[in-house]
């Protein structure tokens, strides 16, 4: 999905459309994969000096909860943001090589299910990191 997109399904929910979340848009559109607040707040100033750190935030927290951008902590002390894209996805994270393998959302409905019907629990199983070692550092160790 383009920016504008994006910008016009705001506009259709009764946000304003402003050149910084254009911008902030626009950036987080153009990365491939995920992007800190930081890296975005450096990216918009190199076009948009006067740009307002508390600005970014806020944009970001509107667009987690409009289902635009996925968070997701990757265990490095700053969540990191996604566009969100079909088919939904989570990561594997190898704690000893840093590799990340993406997994369809599909293999955690299973576990969606269970919570659901035994313990009467709505998981947020949206975009999630899961910890562990990867073959190649299995067998390392």
């Amino acid at each position: 999905m383009q920016p504008t997109e994006f910008l016009k399904d705001l506009r259709q929910r009764g946000h304003r459309r402003t050149p910084q979340r254009e911008m902030i848009l626009q950036v987080i559109c153009e990365c491939d994969g995920h992007i800190t607040a930081d890296e975005i707040i450096t990216r918009v100033r190199k076009r948009y000096p006067h740009l307002n750190k508390s600005a970014v935030y806020r944009t970001l927290n509107l667009l987690v909860q409009t289902g635009f951008v996925n968070p997701t902590d990757f265990g490095s002390g700053s969540v990191t943001y996604e566009i969100h894209r079909d088919p939904h996805h989570h990561h594997l994270v190898c704690r000893e090589c840093g590799k990340m393998i993406e997994v369809d959302a599909g293999v955690f409905a299973p576990v969606e299910r269970k919570l659901r019907d035994e313990y009467a629990f709505a998981p947020d199983l949206h975009h999630f990191a899961i910890f562990g070692l990867c073959r190649k550092c299995q067998k390392k160790g």
